[in-house]
């Protein structure tokens, strides 16, 4: 089995230059709650954040689209929800059937679990199918669409295949992770993506984001969303509102 070179090292990404400001942050954050213990007031509390700071989405189960729907009426924050999550192991006509359900609730965007699993088998083939279906059918009811690979349960050799099979499908973002796996979003993963695309397809990395340093370290590594259940307190930390905090580090 080959393996990449996906240098440099997470630690020297720390020195990069963070000239991100809170408007741009909060522009880029997929605000998240997809806690298996969510309340109704939790989902309210996250929408009418993201309404105020003006973050990009808020991303949540199917079942509270229709609650969003109805809280963010007017203040043109978009709502995104996840198909096929955690694990992607779903048949493609049940994840076909969850995009077309999400539009009619209200959604405008989609975070589509890959099967991660067969594309680490090495059956390229039907994932390509897979991904191409759903891409076209979101397309088609209007969804903007991210196809989660679940970076940390697939081997190097597999990152470029994954970015390969987005990118030929014609999805608008690659996501590092569900947040639900052993490790999420790291600098190295996006910094080989962003070398390597061919196509405009934009990169969304998404789990341990916790802090502004881990923020401003994904952005500069090539991501242009975050997915992170932390973006209050991001954009506090930014704003010099609550103290600097180390980045988070691991997952």
């Amino acid at each position: 089995m080959r393996s990449l070179k996906i240098a440099p090292a997470p630690e020297a990404l720390q020195n990069l230059a963070m000239t991100f400001s809170p408007a741009q942050l909060a522009a880029s954050f997929d605000s998240t709650n997809l806690r298996l213990d969510a309340t109704t007031a939790d989902i309210e509390k996250l929408c009418h954040e993201a309404a105020e700071h003006r973050f990009a989405c808020v991303m949540i189960y199917p079942t509270s689209v229709p609650l969003a729907t109805r809280v963010l009426k007017g203040t043109g924050i978009r709502i995104g929800t996840v198909i096929g999550f955690p694990s992607g192991r779903f048949a493609t006509g049940a994840k076909a059937a969850e995009i077309v359900a999400a539009q009619a609730a209200g959604a405008h965007e989609v975070d589509v679990v890959m099967n991660y699993a067969t594309l680490r088998e090495g059956e390229t083939t039907v994932v390509a199918a897979e991904i191409t279906e759903l891409t076209r059918l979101a397309h088609q009811l209007d969804l903007l669409i991210k196809i989660i690979v679940e970076t940390c349960y697939l081997p190097e050799f597999c990152l470029l295949s994954a970015l390969k099979l987005c990118e030929d499908a014609g999805a608008n973002f690659i996501k590092t992770s569900t947040g639900f796996g052993s490790a999420g979003a790291k600098p190295e993963h996006l910094k080989l993506w962003a070398s390597h695309r061919r196509t405009s397809i934009q990169l969304k990395a998404a789990g341990g984001i916790k802090t502004l340093a881990d923020a401003q370290i994904l952005l500069a590594a090539g991501a242009t969303r975050l997915g992170t259940s932390s973006a209050a307190a991001i954009i506090a930390e930014a704003l010099g509102k609550i103290p600097s905090r180390r980045s988070g580090g691991g997952y």
